[in-house]
């Protein structure tokens, strides 16, 4: 082997086919390394004894051990560096039945065989680079657990609909779609958060100090504006949803990262199976009422304001009583500091009324300034 190919990430081919295995080693020897199996269980021997395979390429046919059973062997793993290795499952068809299984079962990526070889490529270097990633995430664990006792929360972002996407519009579609919500995530996470790349149109964010309230209220204030999102292709307007799944330490440092992402990573597939477009955690579905008050506060608060000083105050409007209750421990602490008559009991007693009357309000703008003025 040449020091050039030792250098390069090492991907293990499992197919009972040589003329696959052949033709995909074509494809991919000058960006990657190789090693071919015939089947699962000789597939999952070399996954035992080589510690440098980074990708796993696996037919789902085969004699002894097939594909999906490799897939088991691999998620239940105990060894850390095998159960967090990304999956790419290749089929002769587009079998829907097929492609559900496997992300069942917790495959990374699923294409056909015959794939371009540019895409390929791509998917593979985005694979490789996440496995990269992991890696370097579960190496600064133990420094993170130091800073924070443990205290670490992971989200899991998924695209919904991203391969039904991909296959209506296209695949540099798709990837336009996964460069806008990598932007949006580089925009609105913390200086401290780290971002991770899992698969196309699919996600991590690590967030250490920070409870899953706290995680809950950003996942929904990420939805909301993926969602204010419309992309125009040819004649179709194009919008976009997101499930995102929460998993934390709860300051349990003995918890292993990839712990958290895969525990998050099937509550981004339990919300998939209701549907999509969702926020799940422990609990179940997380929403606007299930988030903690002062998480609210700080979402839900900065959101309107976002929305009144752009002229959009109609929509904070619409969430006055959402507003009020997370407004209200604050005003309390500044009723107790300056004692100027902030009428608490009155703003409580409005904010559990269900429907607001908004002909009882209105709002009137001046200028650039929204101005709020209650009617008699």
């Amino acid at each position: 082997m040449t020091e050039v190919a030792a250098q390069l990430p090492r991907i293990l081919i499992v197919d009972d086919s040589r003329m696959v295995r052949a033709s995909l080693i074509k494809q991919i020897r000058d960006k990657f390394d190789v090693r071919e199996e015939v089947d699962g269980e000789a597939g999952w021997q070399s996954l035992l004894l080589d510690p440098t395979i980074e990708v796993v390429i696996s037919d789902i046919g085969m004699p002894r051990l097939d594909g999906f059973g490799l897939l088991q062997r691999i998620r239940a793993s105990r060894l850390a560096r095998v159960n967090c290795l990304p999956v790419l499952i290749i089929s002769g068809e587009d079998e829907n039945e097929a492609r559900m299984r496997a992300q069942e079962l917790g495959a990374t990526d699923f294409i056909t065989k015959g794939t371009p070889r540019v895409e390929l490529l791509a998917r593979l270097e985005a694979l490789a680079k996440l496995a990269q990633t992991r890696r370097e995430l579960e190496q600064s664990r133990e420094q993170l657990v130091r800073r924070n006792r443990g205290d670490v929360s992971v989200m899991v972002i998924e695209v919904d609909h991203y391969d039904r996407l991909c296959e209506s519009y296209g695949h540099s579609v798709g990837q336009l779609v996964h460069r806008k919500l990598s932007k949006l995530l580089s925009a609105k996470v913390r200086k401290e958060d780290t971002i991770a790349h899992l698969a196309e149109g699919q996600f991590a964010v690590i967030s250490p100090s920070a409870d899953l309230d706290a995680c809950g209220a950003f996942a929904l204030r990420l939805r909301r504006a993926i969602e204010t999102i419309v992309m125009t292709y040819k004649e179709h307007r194009i919008r976009v949803s997101l499930t995102v799944g929460l998993a934390s330490a709860h300051g349990d440092a003995s918890v292993s990262l990839e712990h958290l992402l895969q525990t998050a990573a099937q509550r981004v597939a339990d919300g998939r199976k209701l549907g999509g477009n969702r926020v799940v955690s422990e609990s179940g579905e997380v929403t606007a009422d299930t988030v903690g008050r002062f998480s609210r506060l700080a979402v839900s608060v900065d959101h309107a304001l976002t929305q009144i000083r752009t002229g959009s105050g109609e929509e904070a409007r619409k969430r006055l009583r959402e507003l009020t209750n997370t407004l209200l421990p604050l005003l309390e602490m500044i009723e107790s500091e300056y004692h100027v008559g902030i009428p608490l009991a009155e703003l409580a007693e409005k904010a559990q009324i269900t429907n607001i009357d908004m002909n009882a309000q209105a709002m009137t703008t001046v200028g650039s300034r929204t101005v709020w003025r209650t009617g008699a």
